[in-house]
C-alpha cells in the first residue's frame, strides 16, 4: 500500500498496479482517531499543530507504511515537516507539488516526474484515467441526486465524494457499491428540508456535522471541496484535470466555481468549516467578503461529536436563515 497525504494523480498508482490510500480517510474511519492523534503528541509533535498531521502521522505507523506520497505545496504548510518526521521512522517519501500560478507546463512536470517514479507512460495514465471516470461520473450522479431530485443526504453525498480520493483502494468493490447505492435511491422520496446549504473547507474531523443539521431542518446540497475530489469537470487530458481540480489554487479559484454551484442549487447559507491551527482560516475573511449569502464559521480541532457551543451557533444560524425565507 502507498499512502498519500491529499489528492494527487490516482491514475498514476492505478496505471502502476499499486493500491492506495488517502492517509485521510484511513485516519479519520479509524475506531479510535483520537488515538492516533495521541500517538503522535506522545512523538513530540506539538499541542497547536492540526489534528489531521497528527492523525496522518499515526496512520502511517499504525498501518506499517511505508511509501508516502507528500503533497508539499497546494495543500497543507505542515507537510514539508511531516515528511523529515516520517523519514525518520524509515518511511520513504515522494514529494508531489501544485504549482500556485496553475501552470500546466510546472504541472505537467510534477505529473511526469511522479509517472517516472512508478514507471507508467501517457498511455497508460490515459487508460486508467478513462476507467477512474467511470465511477466519478457515477458519483456525479449521486452529488447530481442530491441537489437536484433531492434523495441523498449531504452526509452520503459527502462519503461517496471524499472517498473518490482513493477510491476505498479497490475500484471494483467501490464501483458495485456506489451501483447498489444508486439503484436503490432512486426509489426514495425526495428530502422536505427547509434550508439547503453549502459546506466549504476541508471535510469536517467533528464526526456528526451532517445529521445533527438534518435534524434542524436543514441539508447539504453541495460539498465543496469533496466534490471536487470527483474531478467534477469534463477534461481533455490528465493535466487540464489537475489544472481545473479547485482545492490546490487560491482562494479566488475555489470561489469562482463556489459562487456558481450555490446560485445552481438554490443554497440559502453556507457552513464554512475551517480546522484550528490552519493556514486555511485567514481565507475566512476573503469569504465573507467575497460570498452574498449568509456564512457561518465552524471551528474543529480533534475527532469528535459537535460541541454544545457549535450546536447552539448552528441553531441560531438556521433560525436566521429559516427567518429569511418568503
Amino acid at each position: 500500500m502507498i499512502g498519500f497525504t491529499t489528492t494527487i494523480p490516482l491514475e498514476i498508482l492505478v496505471a502502476a498496479g499499486r493500491r492506495s490510500a488517502d492517509l485521510n480517510n484511513l485516519f479519520i474511519t479509524d475506531p479510535d482517531p483520537q488515538a492516533l492523534i495521541e500517538d503522535a503528541e506522545v512523538a513530540g509533535f506539538p499541542r497547536n499543530i492540526c489534528g489531521w498531521i497528527k492523525g496522518l502521522y499515526g496512520t502511517v505507523l499504525r498501518h506499517g507504511i511505508s511509501e508516502v506520497i507528500a503533497v508539499t505545496e497546494g495543500d497543507c504548510s505542515n507537510t514539508q515537516a511531516l515528511m523529515e518526521v516520517l523519514t525518520l521512522q524509515g518511511v520513504r517519501t515522494i514529494p508531489f507539488a501544485y504549482p500556485y500560478d496553475r501552470s500546466r507546463e510546472t504541472l505537467a512536470l510534477e505529473i511526469s516526474k511522479l509517472a517516472r517514479h512508478f514507471g507508467v507512460d501517457k498511455e497508460q495514465i490515459e487508460a486508467a484515467r478513462s476507467r477512474l471516470d467511470q465511477l466519478r461520473r457515477k458519483v456525479h450522479e449521486i452529488d447530481r441526486l442530491t441537489w437536484q431530485e433531492n434523495r441523498v443526504s449531504g452526509e452520503e453525498n459527502h462519503l461517496f465524494q471524499v472517498c473518490t480520493s482513493d477510491m476505498k483502494g479497490d475500484i471494483c468493490g467501490f464501483e458495485q457499491e456506489i451501483d447498489s447505492f444508486l439503484g436503490k435511491v432512486r426509489l426514495r422520496p425526495p428530502f422536505a428540508e427547509k434550508i439547503r446549504l453549502a459546506y466549504m473547507g476541508v471535510p469536517p474531523i467533528v464526526t456528526d456535522l451532517y445529521p445533527r443539521l438534518e435534524e434542524m431542518g436543514a441539508r447539504v446540497v453541495f460539498n465543496e471541496t469533496q466534490r471536487q475530489f470527483s474531478m467534477p469537470y469534463l477534461c481533455a487530458d490528465i493535466e487540464e484535470q489537475y489544472r481545473r481540480y479547485t482545492y490546490p489554487y487560491d482562494i479566488f479559484a475555489r470561489l469562482d466555481d463556489i459562487e456558481e454551484q450555490i446560485a445552481l442549487r438554490r443554497v440559502d447559507g453556507i457552513i464554512h468549516y475551517v480546522q484550528s491551527f490552519c493556514f486555511r482560516q485567514i481565507e475566512d475573511l476573503i469569504v465573507r467578503k467575497r460570498l452574498k449569502v449568509p456564512v457561518l464559521t465552524l471551528e474543529g480541532d480533534r475527532p469528535g461529536p459537535l460541541d454544545a457551543r457549535s450546536r447552539i451557533r448552528i441553531e441560531g444560524f438556521l433560525e436566521m436563515l429559516k427567518a429569511r425565507k418568503p
